[in-house]
């Protein structure tokens, strides 16, 4: 048994040093920004929101995609009518490269579909790991802008991800009910977390009858996480409630392209410049920092 558990011992030895060089390999090769978009609660128009912010930071001649890891829903695909043929499960397995799985929408978006790849991560030997990160690194050098679309609620892959991310987009109502399921989803990734200090929560308040009601929503839910877990929210602003969304939606198109000059569609322009306006740091925090980190909280 003794000889079993050092075995074991030193094959995890040689595993953490082989991922070790693998990262190293590429720290300082990337150059995108990374936002998790998120929300305590389904129904608030997370993923609308991510798709319309995408094609708001295309229109100011960036380049991003979109990674849809919301699992099992495809929200995405059914917003943008597409049906890919692969995942970053086919990337996984190593069927397939990052560029085969690829898929180009509207106004040249360019949309992942995760599939169930991202919660495959903790059962991956270091060969698979070597090839993925190989891959991810293609986006860390190609796209200004990477927007993980996670799925709703404090579920623990849900909040996995958000601890692996730098910024996140906590997306809410104004009701009493979302802004708790968003204090909700904050608290449960912070609670326990050591690098709870280096997650950056910024609120989008959707859905509002005018901008007085956006800013109550964010005033509430900033004043209780201030208070009880010691962090600060930023807002982004707010989405008024427009029934052109729901055309949109009903048209498979982003409302920023059917409608661009609707309520709805300048407040996310808005809120999209406000994005461009935020500073990375000395060393770009792109989709190989993202994969570190949730390795490393998968393995913790």
């Amino acid at each position: 048994m003794d000889q079993a558990n050092a075995l074991r011992g030193r094959i995890r030895q040689r595993e953490e040093e082989y991922l070790s060089n693998n990262f190293s390999k590429y720290k300082n090769g990337g150059r995108s920004k990374l936002l998790a978009v998120s929300s305590g609660k389904g129904g608030v128009g997370k993923t609308n929101f991510a798709l319309n912010l995408a094609i708001g930071l295309l229109k100011q001649g960036k380049k991003v995609i979109v990674i849809d890891a919301d699992f099992g829903l495809a929200n995405i695909e059914i917003l943008l009518g597409l049906s890919p043929r692969f995942t970053l499960l086919d990337v996984f397995s190593g069927d397939k490269n990052i560029e085969d799985i690829i898929i180009t929408g509207p106004h040249g978006l360019k949309f992942i579909s995760g599939g169930n790849g991202l919660s495959s991560l903790p059962n991956i030997n270091s060969k698979q790991l070597s090839y993925i990160i190989s891959n991810l690194a293609y986006l860390d050098r190609y796209f200004d802008y990477i927007i993980i679309d996670t799925g709703a609620g404090i579920s623990d892959s849900v909040v996995n991800f958000i601890r692996a991310c730098e910024d996140i987009i906590v997306i809410t109502t104004p009701e009493p009910t979302a802004i708790t399921d968003a204090y909700s989803l904050i608290k449960a990734s912070v609670d326990g977390f050591i690098g709870a200090g280096g997650l950056n929560f910024k609120l989008v308040v959707n859905k509002v009858d005018n901008t007085e009601e956006g800013f109550e929503a964010y005033n509430k839910l900033s004043k209780v996480c201030e208070k009880y877990l010691g962090i600060t929210v930023c807002s982004l602003g707010s989405i008024p409630d427009d029934a052109n969304l729901v055309r949109a939606v009903k048209k498979q198109e982003p409302v920023t392209i059917s409608f661009p000059g609707s309520a709805s569609a300048a407040a996310i322009e808005k809120i999209g410049f406000e994005i461009l306006d935020i500073k990375q740091g000395p060393e770009p925090f792109g989709i190989i920092s993202f994969v570190k980190k949730l390795v490393g909280i998968f393995n913790g």
